[in-house]
């Protein structure tokens, strides 16, 4: 006799919400995305960034256009100079989160974390601890399937079945106060326990506690 396999139904995992529909939001599931009813997201964002050069740089140098991509964080990143040296320099970005991101070079292409820009030399140095704030507006935000290495926050829960295969479709997901049944959450495949534990955290900063 064939057998069949039950898939998962719509909030089968939430043993608890908030009142008058609080804990849920409207969302946008990402194209390429099919995704299952518990099954724990990250955002993407797509956005415009403005740079601010610190106050108190001893450096005189300008960034120049910040492109923003779908894998930006909404909130400010921060430059801050590390190795200065004459007409260049080595920096580090941190995301809005306070996460390294990557390093980079004065006068060369930087690109990580969803933003791409060139911080130009000037006519006086940088000096060790100079800054430049970099402000990231959303303009769209869309979902999709947490990754496994522990680089993305949760930003929600999936309410229902999403099957985005082709093209964008809109969902709703469980955003913040409730309470959620572990064992029916989907989870990254090949996501370490540590980072299990990292992303429950974060769900519970949320207001989304795992049980």
């Amino acid at each position: 006799m064939a057998s069949n396999t039950e898939g998962k139904h719509r909030g089968e995992f939430i043993q608890s919400l908030a009142t008058n529909n609080r804990s849920i939001e409207n969302v946008t599931i990402k194209s390429g995305q099919n995704v299952v009813a518990g099954e724990v997201l990250s955002a993407e964002v797509t956005g415009t960034a403005v740079a601010t050069a610190d106050a108190q740089n001893t450096g005189d140098g300008v960034m120049g256009t910040v492109t923003v991509t779908d894998q930006a964080k909404v909130g400010t990143y921060m430059l801050t100079m590390l190795d200065p040296a004459t007409d260049a320099g080595a920096f580090i970005v941190e995301d809005p989160d306070g996460i390294n991101i990557g390093e980079g070079n004065v006068a060369a292409a930087f690109a990580a974390g969803g933003l791409s820009f060139t911080l130009a030399d000037g006519a006086t140095d940088y000096v060790a601890g100079d800054q430049f704030s970099i402000v990231v507006t959303q303009t769209a935000i869309v979902y999709t399937a947490l990754p496994n290495d522990g680089t993305e926050k949760p930003k929600g829960i999936a309410l229902d079945n999403y099957n985005a295969t082709a093209a964008a479709v809109s969902g709703a997901i469980v955003a913040r106060d409730a309470e959620v049944n572990d064992a029916e959450l989907t989870w990254p495949s090949g996501q370490s326990a540590a980072n299990n534990v990292k992303a429950d955290n974060e769900l519970a900063e949320l207001g989304i506690i795992v049980r």
